[in-house]
């Protein structure tokens, strides 16, 4: 018999909990189940991939839920520190039992498909990985929900591409997701290859040359280069920069497409407008891009000026990343123990890892980590089949140009992405100077060393259409805003990851509820007579402009990141909070006073009371 649910969320990461959470104190008298294929509460920060050194970018006090705060007496963090990995899956776990959503989460159990019914609600069809300390059996069942949040986020199905030679390595090759298990295999009469150049290639390195092991660190040539990585505290006001980058202040000199419930537009279209406030905002990035490097002191040493970033400051997304570590990472380079090598792979052989260099450099290797990104869908079938095209997934097209959202037609797809274009260009003159990029870029499957016979054939080799969702959240399209009952949380990446799922959570639940005060499922209701405004003034016009202009501009904002995929943004996210808010009709400016409001940073703090506050709102208006 197929059980019957009001309410699966798949995930039990930050975005999974928080969304479950939210809907739970709406609806407490509701059935729900949070599903999650790993063994512990987490994600990222799940038992399994808990190393020994890992340690969240963010200090102690921007990483916790706006209404639950992460207590030092409580939990292992400190002021002004980073916070252990170990801590936040203490504190995941501590927040799902204080909400009363832990005995909902279903661990060890995989989401194979969802199917859409035409009436609404989705059949998921999950297998449960039944674990002793005998045996593990698989069982496979249905369960209708009348509501679905997918929430695997962007970090949870490994991109693993096969490498020439690979059978004949003999040495473990393996993804960072794999990483606590597979570092334990070396001692310090190894040599260990690192292939990438992330944030999690440098905490790899780092983890294994403080062991002693000796660490060749090989960076594509034909790559984007070392990702940024900054201290904690930048410029020389030496200023956090987790709250530099959500001080009002500072947003006016980024570009924002969704800036509009955010105010301040005059200002704003002076510094990106005119000639003088496009010089200015062009001294800042390279003020903060310059002071950077030298806080981090790359060009000191010829072999640390290897880790110096190429790409331009401004046009990096959540790639840009904060310095952990306790002690001198650089020395590691400086010393030896760490060879940098910016090179693209040849081919793999017995314990040998072959470059393409002028000097045909091989590197004697007892294991190698690729650091080779993620896959750009979640892991579950959706279906009936072609439907991934109306939700706005990536998908790979079949002509040339083809867009979403998906019952616009080709050529309406293609207008919506021309006007789209033209508009972000226009209200932004930056962004029509491309960023100066690699002259040699190839991606990772075009390179030599890619086997595309052997590589997972579910990753699509050819360019995919961007993610196409309303607000980052749900699909853009008439018939699934009709019944309201899919959305995605945490399909997005930047460095306000708590607060932003905890405001998304609540918006996910209201927008289920109707009780959006500009809700696009009602634009759809005038679907036929698409020029005839919904009660709130939106059309599905509207709507679909809407989504194609704000998945679009991450093309034009962060082309180094992963923004032509995928919501990747780092100085819009409390312009993205502003705009959500908006939407629940709360307030957005919720700071004393215009100097506060433009110079005191954004925080957790400033969204604890908002569950309050918005069914204060709805009571009153009920």
């Amino acid at each position: 018999m197929m059980e019957r649910l009001d309410l699966v969320v798949i995930g039990a990461g930050w975005y999974g909990l928080a969304a479950a959470k939210q809907y739970h104190c709406l609806h407490p008298e509701q059935s729900i189940a949070i599903l999650d294929s790993a063994g512990s509460v987490g994600g990222t920060w799940g038992a399994e991939r808990l190393y020994p050194g890992l340690k969240t970018n963010n200090l102690h006090g921007t990483f916790e839920y706006p209404d639950f705060p992460m207590d030092p007496s409580q939990f292992n963090a400190r002021p002004e520190a980073h916070i252990p990995g170990q801590t936040i899956y203490e504190y995941l776990n501590a927040y799902a039992k204080h909400f009363g959503i832990f005995s909902s989460i279903r661990l060890y159990t995989k989401t194979l498909s969802a199917t859409h019914q035409p009436e609404g609600g989705w059949v998921l069809r999950v297998e449960s990985q039944q674990h002793s300390h005998s045996n593990a059996n698989s069982t496979g069942s249905e369960i209708f929900a009348t509501r679905l949040i997918v929430a695997t986020g962007l970090t949870s199905e490994p991109f693993m591409p096969h490498i020439n030679g690979q059978e004949e390595f003999g040495r473990p090759i393996f993804h960072p997701r794999d990483f606590k298990t597979a570092a334990t295999a070396f001692d310090p009469s190894n040599r260990v290859t690192v292939f990438g150049g992330s944030k999690f290639a440098w905490d790899a390195v780092y983890e294994y040359a403080t062991h002693g092991i000796h660490v060749d660190w090989v960076i594509r040539a034909t790559g984007h280069g070392p990702c940024w990585v900054a201290p904690s505290f930048v410029t020389s006001f030496k200023k956090w920069i987790e709250e530099l980058v959500n001080t009002r202040f500072v947003h006016w000199f980024s570009p924002c497409i969704w800036g509009q419930d955010s105010g301040y537009h005059a200002i704003k279209s002076f510094w990106h407008g005119t000639a003088i406030g496009r010089a200015v905002v062009n001294a800042f990035w390279n003020i903060l891009g310059s002071d950077t490097i030298q806080l981090m002191g790359f060009d000191d040493h010829p072999e640390t000026k290897k880790l110096k970033p190429t790409s331009e400051a401004m046009f990096n997304g959540s790639t840009f990343s904060i310095y952990t570590y306790d002690t001198d990472f650089l020395e590691l380079v400086r010393n030896g123990l760490v060879r940098v090598h910016l090179a693209d792979i040849s081919h793999l052989s017995e314990g040998r890892v072959h470059l393409l260099d002028n000097n045909k450099t091989v590197l004697t290797s007892d294991g190698m980590v690729c650091v080779t990104g993620w896959k750009h869908k979640p892991s579950i079938q959706f279906l009936p089949e072609g439907i991934e095209r109306s939700i706005g997934l990536c998908y790979a097209p079949s002509k040339p140009g083809e867009y979403r959202p998906g019952d616009q037609g080709l050529a309406g797809q293609v207008k919506l992405i021309n006007k789209a274009d033209a508009e972000i260009l226009e209200r932004f003159p930056r962004l029509k100077v491309p960023m100066k990029l690699n002259p040699h870029y190839l991606p990772l499957t075009d390179t030599r060393a890619f086997d595309a016979d052997k590589t997972d054939t579910s990753v699509p080799v050819a360019p995919q259409t961007p993610m196409m969702l309303y607000r980052f959240t749900v699909p853009g399209t008439a018939d699934l805003l009709r019944t309201k009952d899919l959305a995605f949380a945490g399909a997005l990446m930047n460095f306000s990851t708590a607060t932003c799922a905890h405001i998304q959570g609540l918006w996910i639940s209201a927008y289920f509820d109707g009780k959006l005060d500009r809700d696009p499922s009602q634009a759809a209701y005038v679907e036929e007579d698409e020029k005839e405004a919904s009660e709130d003034g939106m059309t599905m016009d509207q709507v679909h402009y809407e989504t194609v202009l704000h998945n679009r501009f991450g093309k034009w904002r962060y082309p180094s990141g992963h923004g032509r995929l995928r919501p990747d943004f780092v100085f819009e996210a409390v312009p993205f909070f502003d705009m959500l808010m908006a939407d629940l009709g709360l307030r957005v400016h919720r700071k004393n006073g215009w100097f506060n409001e433009m110079t005191s940073p954004y925080g957790p703090n400033d969204y604890r009371a908002i569950n309050e506050e918005w069914k204060a709102k709805y009571d009153q208006e009920v």
